[in-house]
């Protein structure tokens, strides 16, 4: 799985997918068909993304009612915002 920041027009949120990047154009259909047209995602690490959100990663990562390919972990985006640094943030995938 790789866990990413996407921030969209209603702010960011954190997600965990299995695609193979932040622009895999399965991903891009998947961020479509739930109203996400356009976005800049971050990828992160994704034990420091376990170690910031304990067993709510877990509980996210383990529940079978979610598909596989596409988890929301956090939509609160002041809480995503504020969990992470800029200056931590990689190269930025953008989609328009």
């Amino acid at each position: 799985m790789k866990a990413g920041i996407v921030f969209t027009g209603t702010g960011p949120i954190l997600i965990l997918v299995s695609y193979s990047s932040f622009d895999d154009p399965n991903l891009l259909e998947k961020l479509a068909e739930k109203g996400i047209m356009k976005y800049i995602a971050y990828e992160l690490d994704e034990d420091e993304v376990r170690k910031r959100y304990g067993k709510k990663f877990d509980a996210i990562l383990n529940d079978v009612k979610q598909e596989d390919d596409l988890r929301v972990l956090d939509y609160n985006g002041h809480n995503v915002f504020y969990n992470f640094s800029i200056r931590d943030l990689g190269d930025p995938v953008v989609h328009e």
